[in-house]
């Protein structure tokens, strides 16, 4: 927990409190139902909280802003995000029920009013969304030609509404057929710690 401290000290007491509780919900959870490699999940904070908020770096949601994470797993970024950014709502997709079921109860157990899931493909949503966030979920191109439809021309961010990724690695192939609308940002700008060497936020603009 403290090394979200060490990046976010401004949050309140309750984001605080929500954000400590992660710890133990995942580790039981994880026990039951494996969305964190075992390996990793005494990794949380770093590898999975404070990676996921790593998107704040790049953009503040103002309030009402409405994010859909596509294949949240275990609810990465959308859970952390949605506890940093209490005014604006987001939607965890994943095709997989039991990764849902674990999201859900996270959800219940923290009490995020700001959260709804649903376990269904991505080309099953209909509904509109300033911004789909996404970690390492199918190369780039292929989740434009998915989610495009969902992305809403309503303008409240100084962001343009488009994709969000989490990616690690070279990404230079695979952002050159939207080099034009797409920046990458390397996680090192932000973070100090070794594991961000190769991670970085990818956003293409998508209105």
């Amino acid at each position: 927990m403290d090394i979200i401290l060490k990046y976010f000290p401004n949050l309140t007491e309750e984001q605080v409190k929500k954000f400590r509780m992660l710890d133990e919900l995942y580790h039981d959870w994880n026990a039951k139902i494996n969305v964190i490699s075992r390996k990793d999940i005494d990794n949380l904070y770093e590898h999975h909280v404070l990676h996921s908020l790593s998107i704040a770096e790049l953009i503040r949601f103002k309030p009402g802003t409405k994010v859909m994470d596509l294949g949240t797993g275990g609810g990465f970024p959308g859970i952390p995000l949605a506890i940093l950014f209490p005014e604006a709502s987001f939607h965890l997709v994943d095709s997989i029920g039991k990764k849902i079921k674990v999201c859900q109860e996270i959800v219940n157990a923290i009490k995020l009013q700001n959260v709804t899931t649903q376990w269904c493909r991505a080309e099953e949503i209909k509904d509109k969304y300033h911004f789909v966030v996404s970690r390492a979920v199918m190369p780039l191109s292929d989740l434009v030609k998915i989610i495009r439809k969902n992305i809403s021309k309503e303008q409240i961010n100084g962001l343009p509404n488009g994709i969000i990724c989490l990616k690690g690695g070279e990404l230079e192939h695979e952002t050159l057929p939207l080099k034009n609308q797409t920046q990458i940002y390397p996680l090192t700008d932000y973070f100090d710690e070794p594991f961000f060497e190769t991670k970085k936020v990818v956003y293409t603009q998508l209105c």
